[in-house]
Formats: structure tokens, C-alpha cells, sequence
């Protein structure tokens, strides 16, 4: 859930800005069939199992048009959902009901959907010590509800942003000239609170990076045997993450090596929409 400070700085601006694309002057269609003021009242419907996501979000885009706006949940962030269940009773306007109904549902079905799809990818990793982490790997502008919908998932989350941490990856390697000019100049200008992270692909980097002091490698889109063999050298001087198209259909293959961390562009890139709908709207008394 986000805190008060957040949603009014960061979530809010977002919101609004979806909803301007939404309406650049007027919703033309609520206008004409409904022109006044009619207290009314819709329904939140699941159509495929999944876990919910987005409850906040949801809310605040009727919120954020008028303040009058009740949303009744029944459900709440991280809880299964089933096809056919009511989640939510929205209650207010008819009008802001009706404009606002697109952009809300395009939030939660996105939001529910990277949930849904990291919980399916974590369970996988019941029983190990490996830490599910997420990426960079997001839709412009939405950054903030995709890695919230991971850890709501089960995943955590890899850094948000490129101020958030030193991760060296083979362009910054080839612009250094090699992983050890690398991470001496990262040592040299990043904080020394940061941890610094480098990507390799083979056994002769790994070396490099232990040698030269890297706190985390990224072994990246290495063979299982290469895998193995990288993590026994490294032998608990670093911290390990594996990485390279990991998806729910491959990532049994990665749970015998015991790393720390496996991350997985998919859980927001690939993600598939957990379908909701608003059904049933209908005028009610004050």
C-alpha cells in the first residue's frame, strides 16, 4: 500500500496524467446519455482467477475526479481472486463512474496481472533459499504499480531506478575497457554506502570480478554447467544473482543451485492483464 506522501507525490501525478489522456476536453458519450448529477452505484466482477492488485490505485482515479466517490472492497491487495466473484462495489456519480471506469480498470487488470503472474513464478521457488527479484524492465510511467504488483506477488524488488544502486552491465564494461577498470571507478565515485553489482558472461569475468571486489555478479544467460561452475568458484565471496530470460516455463531448471537471487524481466514485461470488468451499473437512491 502506498503511504499518503507517495500517492500525493508520486502516484497521483501519474493517475492524472491517465486520466487527461482519457479526456482531453470532455467524456462526449457520459454527456450525452447522462447530463445531470444521478447517484449510481457498479459492481467489480472477476473474470479469471488470479490475485488482486491495485485496490489504492483503483479507488483514487474515482477519488481523484470526485472526492465523493465510495468504493466498498471485498477483497484486498494479495488475496486470490476466482472468476465470477465480486471484488468491489463503486458507488457515486453515474458520470465519474462512467469516465473514470477505463483508466481504473486499466490499472488494477495491469496491476493484477504482474501479481498474478510473480506469485505464479515465486511458488516455484518454495523451498530454496533464492530470492525472486524483478527488473527495470517496465512500462514507461508505471514503474511504481508494476514493482508494487511484484512484491505483492511474492518477488521482491531489484533497484527502482538508476540512482539506486551501481549494477555494471557489458556496455558499461566495454566503455570502462574491462570489469576491473569497471568496478575500480565505480569504487572511486559511487558512495560508499552502494554496493556494486556486475554482469558477466563466462568464467574468465567471474574471476575478474572477485578479484577486483565486486559485492553481487550477475551470472547472465550462462549454461547450467558454466552456472555451477561459477558459483563454485565464487564459493561465498560474492553475492549471486542469476539472470537471462527467465520465465515461468524455465526457471525449475535454475532451483537446484542455491544463488541468492534469480531475476526475471518477465514478471512485468510479459505479464498478461488478469481480466476484471464493471458490470451492473445502476442508478440508486441518496
Amino acid at each position: 500500500m502506498f503511504d499518503n506522501a507517495t500517492l500525493k507525490l508520486k502516484v497521483d501525478p501519474l493517475i492524472l496524467g491517465a486520466l487527461d489522456e482519457d479526456i482531453t476536453s470532455e467524456d462526449v458519450s457520459t454527456n450525452s446519455v447522462m447530463p445531470k448529477y444521478q447517484l449510481g452505484e457498479v459492481d467489480l466482477i472477476c473474470k479469471e482467477d488470479g490475485v488482486l492488485c491495485g485496490a489504492q490505485v483503483f479507488e483514487r482515479v474515482f477519488t481523484l475526479i470526485d472526492e465523493k466517490t465510495e468504493v466498498t472492497f471485498y477483497k484486498n491487495d494479495g488475496d486470490d481472486i476466482k472468476k465470477g466473484e465480486l471484488i468491489a462495489k463503486v458507488r457515486g456519480d453515474i458520470r465519474v463512474l462512467l469516465s473514470g471506469e477505463r483508466t481504473a480498470l486499466n490499472y488494477m487488470q495491469r496491476m493484477s496481472g504482474v501479481a498474478t503472474y510473480t506469485r505464479q513464478v515465486a511458488s516455484l521457488l518454495d523451498g530454496t533459499k533464492t530470492t525472486l527479484l524483478d527488473t527495470r524492465k517496465t512500462t514507461p510511467n508505471n514503474r511504481i504499480f508494476e514493482k508494487y504488483a511484484v512484491r505483492v506477488g511474492g518477488g521482491k524488488n531489484h533497484r527502482y531506478n538508476l540512482s539506486d544502486g551501481v549494477l555494471l552491465k557489458d556496455n558499461h564494461i566495454g566503455a570502462a575497457g574491462s570489469v576491473t577498470n569497471a568496478i575500480k571507478m565505480a569504487k572511486e565515485y559511487a558512495p560508499f554506502v552502494r554496493k556494486i553489482e556486475v554482469e558477466v558472461e563466462n568464467l574468465d569475468m567471474v574471476k575478474e570480478a572477485i578479484s577486483a571486489g565486486a559485492h553481487i555478479i550477475m551470472l547472465d544467460n550462462m549454461t547450467h554447467e558454466q552456472l555451477k561452475e561459477a558459483i563454485e568458484y565464487i564459493n561465498g565471496r560474492a553475492e549471486v544473482e542469476v539472470s537471462g530470460n527467465v520465465t515461468k516455463e524455465n526457471i525449475a531448471r535454475l532451483t537446484d543451485l542455491g544463488v541468492d537471487f534469480i531475476s526475471s524481466g518477465a514478471l512485468t514485461h510479459s505479464a498478461p492483464i488478469l481480466d476484471l470488468s464493471l458490470k451492473n451499473l445502476h442508478p440508486v437512491e441518496a
